[in-house]
């Protein structure tokens, strides 16, 4: 029996398959993954992004091969990284048996803008003979002109039409190591979108609201798509795409993740916004420990609470709980029970101090 069953997730069972060394759907977790945004062609640049993205927790990255010399720069840089490389494809048949060639793990592609069946079965021999997945990118943006034609505007009847006809494609050519996404700027058109299909198919979907917008606009765009498909227990793998650092990326999707209770990292901070109340600098006090916290990759939960109201109650729920007093004699939680008392003065040290030790054993 669950201790909190109005917490359960009820996640769907999809197919299983691997990009390089993680497995995607099935029983595995759920992925998070991010894009380079440097020219593919600058291998060290591309590199050192990528190195950002592994140490922020990225477990798979794409990265955009529009042409001969980018794909030719894939071999080295998959010689550089542990994280799995997609190499994205839009339209040209031989970029993507060329990746596959140079190690991408993952070909991102609609087969349908590919060409004719025997384009299609060379990119799919490619791909077995390099043992490569394919993600089906369907986008509201790059539509098939006949689909516009037929449903006159983007729809996630169109979108899940795309789909279906590039499964096909695959299925009929015996292939069917893929992962599939229908994305769109739109939240309302990409969550139907995902509902319809997952009702459908069973490979594992790749979610995410596409150009989702700048750091703060995006990621709230896409805490409300794709929070909303993970918690009716849709998806297998997550990106959440902004106009930001790539780094900003993987941090969202991480904290879309915890915040649903799917998948940990770092420091869960429970905090309040302030009020008058306040015994101490709560707003000031969260952004340091943000920064000073940022290299904790093991997961833990930590209460910052600025007065009595509910600071004793949020602390019964995480590791270490600090709840503002009166007269600085602010206390400190252990595992929910009081511990001590903390001036405001020594909060930022004690509580590092004590993140950093219990994050050592666990």
């Amino acid at each position: 029996m669950e201790i909190r069953p109005y917490r359960t997730i009820k996640r769907k069972t999809t197919k299983k398959i691997k990009v390089g060394k993680v497995n995607v759907g099935g029983d595995s977790v759920i992925s998070v993954q991010s894009m380079t945004n440097t020219l593919t062609t600058d291998v060290k640049k591309t590199v050192d992004q990528i190195h950002l993205l592994e140490e922020a927790g990225a477990d798979i990255v794409r990265v955009s091969c529009p042409d001969k010399e980018s794909t030719k720069a894939l071999k080295d840089i998959v010689k550089q990284v542990s994280v799995p490389i997609v190499a994205d494809i839009h339209f040209h048949y031989k970029r993507a048996i060329e990746a596959a060639e140079m190690g991408a793990s993952c070909l991102r592609i609609n087969p349908g803008n590919i060409g004719s069946n025997q384009r299609i079965l060379e990119v799919i021999k490619a791909a077995k003979n390099n043992n490569c997945s394919i993600r089906i990118g369907v986008n509201a943006g790059s539509l098939d002109k006949g689909l516009l034609e037929k449903y006159k505007e983007p729809c996630p009847e169109a979108l899940v039409e795309s789909a279906l006809y590039n499964i096909k494609l695959l299925e009929d050519n015996d292939f069917f190591n893929f992962k599939i996404s229908v994305k769109s700027s739109d939240i309302f058109l990409t969550v139907k979108a995902y509902r319809k299909l997952s009702e459908i198919c069973d490979y594992p979907l790749h979610l995410g609201v596409t150009e989702a917008g700048g750091l703060f606009a995006g990621t709230i765009k896409s805490s409300i798509g794709v929070g909303q498909l993970l918690m009716e227990g849709i998806g297998d793998t997550i990106r959440v795409s902004l106009s930001s650092d790539p780094v900003d990326e993987v941090k969202a999707g991480y904290e879309i993740l915890k915040s649903l209770g799917i998948r940990s990292r770092g420091v869960n901070i429970i905090s309040c916004p302030s009020c008058a109340r306040q015994a101490f600098p709560v707003i000031e006090t969260v952004k340091i420990l943000e920064k000073k916290l940022a290299h904790i990759t093991k997961p833990i939960n930590l209460s910052i609470i600025g007065c009595v109201v509910n600071g004793p109650g949020e602390a019964a729920q995480t590791e270490i709980g600090l709840t503002g007093g009166g007269q600085d004699n602010n206390l400190l939680y252990l595992s929910g029970v009081p511990h001590s008392k903390v001036p405001s003065s020594d909060i930022i040290k004690k509580i590092v101090k004590l993140v950093e030790e219990k994050t050592k054993d666990i």
